[in-house]
């Protein structure tokens, strides 16, 4: 048995998912010969650093970032900080010779993530990032339908992410809406999920036009220390002002002919966390809900249309990783097990010593597309998605 050293860097809600899920990923996959052990964590809020060490079992805890780079047993940093953190910490990791998970969107813009890639690429450590959509059982088996040419030919992809987590007008002003902090928004924060996703299933992107916008432009500040991403102020609190965009669209076309279109918004009212797509071919399509994730839309009528309609499939424990965690069919999964499998190929890739997908190279092609959709939203017209140079 092989045990990896992790260290997490950030240890707000996402941190403690992925301790949680380290630790899982042992008991849901007991055929691999690898394990993580949580070695140290480390907070800037030092009772919710020693809180994260109590609670999920980690050897030590620290105020500093820096401790968990330095500490002689941790072999994987785990980054999960406030985007304006990425870059000095993934530096510094890669300089250290430490193999780097960090949540998306790696950086605060596509100038960031193509330098942090760049540091792990010269430092030769493996990477991965938390594109955790990519995991649910469901959303594998249509890559597997998509690859095998059971669709045809791709012609059509729709993708979005529509959350209600910003639409409150008293939500506070935490990191995610400042610039200085987060980098872009919605862009950033959801719109990666979707713009990866349709790389992953539709592949490669070669133009896009797109534009953007901010509904709520201001909000209540927020208390040093206190609150959380979904916290709320009162109507008299003091207010600050918004400075990245709530909302991106975007018309995109594909290498393969397809034409489609991303969405995402934070700020819209109705889905609470619908992140989906939906993909058509010429001989079928298909279409998946994650507020609904243990269920995929099928439509393939075969050639003498005898089924001509789509079919609801539940998910169970034929589809992929499904029955690692319920057996049998309709026993659904949650958004933490999707970030247990996450976890598990991670390990399994350095466990390994090989790469594995996604990871820094499928963040920068993410970052690519976005970088145009930028140059979209000052010229108002179609830009061509071009690579990004990796000093």
């Amino acid at each position: 048995m092989k045990t990896l050293g992790i260290g997490i860097i950030g240890m707000g809600w996402m941190g403690q998912v992925h301790a949680r899920s380290y630790l899982m990923a042992r008991q849901r996959f007991p055929e691999d010969d690898f394990a993580a052990h949580l070695v140290i964590c480390s907070d800037a809020v030092t009772a919710r650093a020693e809180s994260a060490r109590e609670l999920l079992g980690f050897e030590r805890a620290s105020a500093r970032w820096q401790d968990v780079i330095a500490d002689p047993e941790v072999q994987i940093v785990n980054i999960a900080t406030p985007n304006r953190l990425h870059v000095e910490i993934a530096r510094a990791a890669a300089d250290a010779g430490k193999h780097i998970f960090c949540e998306k969107p790696v950086g605060r813009s596509p100038s960031e993530t193509a330098d942090i890639a760049a540091s792990a690429r010269r430092a030769g450590v493996l990477s991965f990032v938390g594109f955790n959509y990519r995991w649910a059982p469901l959303v594998q088996r249509a890559k597997q339908l998509i690859d095998s040419g059971a669709l045809g030919e791709l012609t059509h992809y729709r993708g979005r992410f529509f959350s209600m987590y910003g639409s409150d007008p008293l939500g506070l002003l935490s990191w995610r809406f400042e610039r200085e902090h987060s980098g872009y928004g919605a862009l950033g924060d959801i719109m990666a999920h979707v713009t990866d996703m349709a790389l992953f299933l539709g592949g490669g992107i070669t133009s896009v036009t797109s534009q953007a916008h901010t509904f709520i432009s201001e909000r209540p500040l927020p208390i040093p220390g206190a609150g959380t991403h979904y916290s709320r102020g009162a109507p008299g609190d003091p207010k600050g002002a918004v400075s990245n965009e709530d909302y991106v669209g975007a018309l995109v076309q594909f290498g393969n002919g397809a034409r489609g279109s991303l969405e995402a918004s934070r700020t819209i009212f109705g889905p609470k966390n619908q992140m989906a797509f939906e993909l058509n071919g010429t001989k079928g399509a298909l279409s998946w809900d994650f507020e609904r994730m243990n269920e995929l839309q099928l439509y393939l009528p075969g050639e003498d249309w005898g089924h001509d309609g789509f079919t609801r499939l539940v998910a169970g424990d034929r589809h992929p990783f499904h029955g690692n965690f319920n057996p049998g069919e309709g026993s659904g999964l949650g958004y933490e097990d999707m970030k247990v499998i996450e976890a598990r190929h991670f390990l399994k890739a350095v466990a390994a010593g090989a790469p594995a997908a996604p990871d820094f190279t499928d963040a920068v092609k993410v970052a690519e597309v976005h970088a145009a959709m930028i140059r979209s939203w000052s010229s108002g017209g179609w830009e061509a998605v071009t690579s990004l140079r990796l000093d």
